[in-house]
């Protein structure tokens, strides 16, 4: 098919995000209907919604992975990228946010701002992405359009600028109030598609101009031409105005909201128009910037596809049929099927061997791409989530994407030996897919180990082990991945001698641990040195250091040899070593966090040193140290929300209670109680049953990880024991 040539300016690469539930690919299947896209409505309830294209998103009514589609609203294309709502997917809301121009963030009008609407907005801001914002289910009984608002005030710092009002609420919701226009949006048929639009009727006009004196006010405080005329009485044009709204939310400084019904079909076409009036195209956004390989200095890449070609990886999806698609954004430049590119975060050359434009799980080939467009490849077998592929001649390495680390855990293991190598394959394969999930190996056990987000993560990847892939295998029950770390500092020394005739091998380390906590005055003059040697202000460092802020690294070495006590080429197997050690800590073997390592004194052998030595050296010293420094365990703590009609709040308190949950917020609404506690991840298993018994099936509660928190002192003891238990089974 041949593609329809858009400029540039009129392209809108977008996200559509929000808490699970909000109503968001309910949203985007009404975007996808009324741009001509799809032409019969589906329903997520009915599991016939086009972007929830996955068996277990169909059975379950939750969106689970990204989908991709394109469509043309009034000669824009409009790029979309429908993210799951579910805390266990927050990788996929992470990766997408990363190639994404703008967004549209989608709230309920009666639960308002929810615990995974904040972590998005979090990442948003993170990933300097503009937004605007669509409160949506204004058919529900109990919605509240100004409470919705000023929570966003509150829980997301926002600064809002509502350009719409709903007419009614509930059943009686009918359309909105334009702002900016003073006009009205009226919705009589029920698909959405015939809508009158009116002059103000008197009983809205009142409120409808309170609301515009405040948009203006609000404008003129980060526009002069409207400042000005405000100020001397002069009319406000309703083109500035939206020039006005478009330039605050492109730099971030405000937030337009807007409001509907999308299971209602109503109005969704406004939306659309906020997308291609407010939002960014690519020529909007700052020029990314990232790193020569070869020469170490930053250079830029323009939105052009006369610049040399570059692009980011930002998803891998295996097709039993066509085979490794890598879905890709391009930044500058231009591919055509069968073109080299090289890779340069693998330093390795592929070739594309063909291109496609997504619509959820079908595809239109292309036979070329340029700059600003987000499309699916095959072809490069060796790339990987956050690789970056470019021009050879001209390489360059744009900053990746950073992903959490997985909670939680359960042993897999294969029916027989030739289930064995089909399970090994399909998790490669699962790994590649999704980079919060991960596979190791028990060292003492040889069992297969899948890491997950969350049990629901787990379920799924499982289900589709199991199902989708027809894989027999035995499952185990989700574990915690509990962490180790110390409470005080403590200093210990490693040796590593053996002579066995000829060379031998000589390795001796001094070094001190301290909790992450603890600051040093070694670790004041490392940061000092740390800080001096910052450049970049471009907004990819940018990215990392807010990144850096937000999650204390769990890892610090520290060097402070001295007089060449230890010769420098032997420095980096020595943090080696230790990191290796920290793989297994000393109290029942889990990983170690939060903690800096001092790296004092040693010596060397001029004949049996060797890098072995001192990798095994500093494992030594580092656990003995480990030892002395009061070690204990941690847990994950998990932020919790409970959603459930108000009458069964007694008993969702005190099953909490029972969990020792420490209860941070009760919230009503519209006949409903919000509860979030933070409770132990522990405690949560199997609690999507516990919360339909205890309300009848009608509660409802979402998790993610929040911190990690000090195990109590009687179950550290079981869980010690449990250790030694497994071990003594492990020797005999």
């Amino acid at each position: 098919m041949a593609k329809t040539e858009i400029a540039l300016q009129n392209v809108r690469n977008i996200g559509i995000f929000a808490h699970i539930d909000a109503g968001k690919t309910t949203v985007t299947e009404r975007i996808l209907f009324y741009t001509g896209k799809i032409h019969r409505l589906g329903e997520v309830h009915e599991g016939t919604a086009t972007m929830d294209w996955m068996p277990q998103e169909r059975e379950r009514g939750v969106t689970i992975t990204a989908a991709a589609t394109t469509c043309v609203w009034k000669d824009h294309r409009v790029n979309i990228i429908d993210t799951p709502g579910h805390v266990d997917f927050t990788a996929e809301v992470e990766r997408s946010l990363r190639v994404l121009d703008g967004a549209v963030t989608v709230f309920g009008a009666v639960e308002g701002v929810e615990p995974q609407s904040e972590t998005v907005w979090r990442q948003a801001n993170k990933y300097n992405v503009p937004r605007i914002a669509f409160i949506n289910k204004m058919d529900r009984e109990g919605a509240d359009y100004e409470a919705a608002i000023e929570e966003m005030e509150k829980k997301l710092n926002a600064r809002v600028l509502p350009l719409q009002l709903p007419i009614g609420s509930g059943e009686q919701f009918v359309g909105a109030i334009d702002i900016v226009g003073l006009r009205e949006f009226l919705y009589e048929a029920q698909n959405g598609v015939d809508y009158k639009i009116t002059e103000l009727s008197e009983q809205n006009k009142e409120k409808a101009l309170k609301y515009r004196e405040l948009l203006i006010e609000k404008l003129a405080e980060v526009n002069d031409e409207i400042l000005h005329k405000f100020i001397h009485g002069e009319k406000i044009e309703e083109e500035l105005i939206h020039k006005a709204v478009r330039h605050a939310t492109i730099k971030e400084k405000m937030v337009p909201i807007f409001c509907g019904s999308a299971l209602k079909n109503k109005v969704i076409q406004p939306l659309l128009d906020a997308v291609v009036k407010y939002l960014p195209s690519p020529l909007d956004v700052p020029t990314i910037k990232g790193e020569n390989p070869k020469s170490g200095q930053e250079e830029e890449r323009k939105p052009d596809k006369k610049e040399p070609f570059c692009a980011l990886a930002f998803k891998i999806v295996t097709d039993p049929f066509t085979g490794r698609f890598t879905y890709i954004k391009i930044y500058s430049g231009d591919i055509k099927v069968g073109q080299r590119v090289y890779n340069s975060s693998k330093q390795k050359a592929e070739k594309i061997q063909r291109i496609f434009i997504m619509h959820a799980n079908k595809r239109e080939e292309r036979e070329y791409a340029s700059a600003g467009e987000i499309i699916a490849v095959v072809g490069l077998q060796s790339t990987a989530t956050g690789d970056t592929i470019c021009d050879e001649n001209h390489p360059i390495i744009l900053e990746g994407v950073t992903f959490p680390e997985p909670v939680i855990f359960v042993q897999i293991e294969p029916n027989n030996k030739q289930e064995g190598e089909k399970l090994q394959q399909v998790l490669r394969k699962l790994e590649e897919e999704d980079p919060t999930f991960k596979v190791s190996q028990d060292e003492e056990t040889s069992q297969t180990i899948i890491s997950g987000m969350g049990e629901f993560h787990l379920l799924i990847i499982t289900s589709r082990i199991l199902d989708e892939f027809k894989i027999n295998a035995t499952v185990g029950k989700p574990q915690v991945t509990y962490r180790e770390t110390i409470n005080s500092d403590a200093k210990a020394e490693g040796k590593f001698i053996r002579q066995s005739g000829g060379r031998g091998q000589y390795g001796h380390v001094i070094l001190r641990v301290e909790p992450m906590s603890l600051v040093s005055e070694s670790s004041i003059r490392h940061d000092k040195k740390r800080v001096s040697k910052k450049s970049k202000t471009d907004k990819t460092s940018q990215i990392a250091g807010q990144e850096s802020k937000q999650r204390k690294p769990s890892f610090e070495f520290i060097n402070e040899i001295k007089q060449g006590a230890i010769p420098g080429n032997f420095i980096s197997s020595i943090e080696k070593g230790i990191q290796e050690a920290m793989k297994n800590g000393v109290l029942a073997g889990y990983p170690v966090i939060d903690v800096r390592v001092i790296l004092l004194d040693g010596s060397y052998h001029e004949v049996d040193s060797s890098d072995v030595a001192f990798h095994i050296a500093a494992s030594m010293a580092f656990k003995e140290a480990m030892r002395k420094a009061a070690p204990y365990l941690l847990e994950p703590l998990m932020k919790t929300e409970v959603v459930a009609p108000e009458e069964y709040m007694g008993e969702i308190l005190a099953d909490l209670n029972v969990k020792k949950s420490e209860i941070s917020e009760i919230k009503h609404r519209g006949g409903l109680i919000i509860i979030t506690a933070l409770t132990a991840l522990s405690e949560m298993f199997g609690y999507a049953t516990t919360i339909r018994s205890l309300t009848k099936g009608r509660g409802s509660y979402i998790m993610e990880f929040f911190k990690y928190g000090k195990v109590s002192k009687q179950k550290e003891q079981k869980l010690l024991h449990k250790s030694n238990d497994s071990k003594i089974r492990g020797e005999e």
